[in-house]
């Protein structure tokens, strides 16, 4: 498997070239966002390690200049506190996000779990019956309705979106749309999908955002019940 690392700190980018070698990868280093930017789209890479915060170009800036390239699954590094980063990051096309500090073990881990889902494509829109969300132009729209959704609720949406059919933890949930640890005494994810549910759900028939007793929230259809 062929890795593209985008990083400016140097003890970090050639600490992430050495660790991914040895773990069986060819690894191409890109140390500014200009060059990863060459590079991506030239080469053929099955993931890409990108840091946010680059000179010349930043990874924001480098995703948007992926677009109509050859997609490939991109592991987005932010800032520990840069909440907006990780919400910015997911919505301009990164697959995942990991924090700094992180350990190598769970760095390696995310790789190996992009390289299990196998080719990407590039998503900007989503599809969900007669729910449709665009994340070029921010639109969420339910059977030909506009959603007014605000900044927050339409980052929940997107990430329910992405990972359709699949169980989310709160836990989840707060770390990625909130940036925060999950504390069992907030209620902020819960409101938050109450709040989202009133726009998207409630007006309508057929309901997509459903709670898993004990385990979290999926978004998907569900057969009518009789």
């Amino acid at each position: 498997m062929h890795l593209l690392i985008v990083e400016d700190e140097v003890k970090l980018g050639d600490y992430l070239r050495k660790g991914l070698v040895e773990s069986g990868f060819s690894v191409d280093l890109a140390r500014d966002g200009i060059e990863g930017l060459a590079m991506a789209r030239s080469g053929n890479y099955d993931v890409m390690v990108l840091d946010v915060m680059l000179p010349r170009m930043d990874g924001f800036q480098l995703l948007a200049g992926l677009r109509g390239s050859r997609p490939m699954p991109v592991l987005m590094l932010t800032a520990r506190d840069a909440v907006e980063d990780r919400v910015r990051g997911l919505e301009a096309g990164a697959d995942d996000y990991l924090p700094k500090p992180f350990a190598f073990s769970e760095l390696l881990a995310r790789v190996r779990a992009l390289l299990r889902r196998g080719p990407m494509q590039e998503v900007s829109r989503y599809v969900l019956g007669d729910l449709q969300l665009d994340l070029t132009t921010r639109r969420a729209v339910r059977a030909g309705t506009r959603l007014d959704l605000t900044a927050k609720e339409f980052s929940l949406l997107a990430l329910l979106l992405r990972r359709q059919g699949q169980v989310l933890s709160r836990a989840v949930l707060a770390d990625q749309v909130w940036g925060m640890n999950f504390d069992s005494e907030t209620n902020v994810v819960d409101v938050a999908v109450r709040r989202l549910r009133r726009k998207m759900d409630d007006p309508f028939p057929d309901k997509l955002l459903h709670t898993v007793r004990g385990m979290g929230y999926v978004l998907e259809q569900r057969a009518s019940q009789a």
